[in-house]
């Protein structure tokens, strides 16, 4: 499931993209607030106790890293990881710089998920509204088919060759530990920054917040 499930989200984001064109920007932010809560949950049941439980406060280091990771691939790809681009849609040059640090985020996000059951779902969640945004952004720019995809394709076998290449390396602890570390960085980055941009002004709004609470539950039930 860690192989596929990250896998099939993009082929759903994707083809969600070709099938309905444009989703409402509410429906949006509803699934990003569940994305965003469904993650940061995952991550504090399942990477942060097993971080810390070592007792090595040096872990820190790592996560914090992954942080100032995300922010810098951010830069390059212009908030698709939080689903939206700050990109003009009239660009006709293919986004190198944007397609390289997603797939570099995607890359890293998958290699601690073999045995984390519950960021397995979180990441194959986060990834429908990235594949959604980037492929209505290619089909926006009349990119040919066989180039979308190319580019889809590869993006959605990063995350699964991550896991891939981490399971069949035989990392021990001391390597699997920063890793996670990292990763559980670039994930909190990520999440908070989806659970924020989905409110409008920081006001409060119900269904938002009943979306998130039913992320947050699921993740723990998971």
């Amino acid at each position: 499931m860690n192989y596929l499930l990250p896998f099939l989200a993009v082929v759903i984001g994707s083809l969600a993209a070709f099938l309905f064109k444009e989703v409402s920007n509410l429906r949006m932010k509803l699934l990003l607030a569940f994305s965003g809560a469904f993650l940061l949950s995952a991550v504090a049941v399942e990477f942060l106790p097993e971080i810390y439980e070592s007792g090595n406060a040096t872990y820190g280091i790592y996560l914090i890293a992954g942080v100032f990771i995300q922010i810098i691939l951010e830069f390059f790809s212009k908030g698709a990881e939080h689903g939206h681009m700050h990109v003009r849609k009239d660009v006709a040059s293919f986004p190198y710089a944007l397609f390289v640090s997603l797939c570099i985020h995607a890359f890293l996000e998958g290699m601690p998920l073999q045995d984390a059951s519950g960021m397995t779902y979180g990441v194959a969640i986060h990834k429908i509204p990235i594949a959604f945004i980037f492929t209505g952004f290619l089909i926006a720019n009349k990119a040919s088919m066989s180039k979308i995809l190319l580019v889809i394709g590869i993006f959605a076998v990063m995350s699964p060759l991550g896991s891939l290449i981490a399971q069949n390396a035989n990392f021990n602890v001391d390597i699997m530990l920063p890793i996670k570390a990292l990763v559980a960085g670039i994930v909190l980055h990520v999440s908070t920054t989806l659970i924020l941009e989905s409110s409008d002004g920081h006001q409060f709004n119900l269904a938002k917040m009943l979306v998130m609470l039913a992320g947050a539950g699921l993740a723990f039930m998971i």
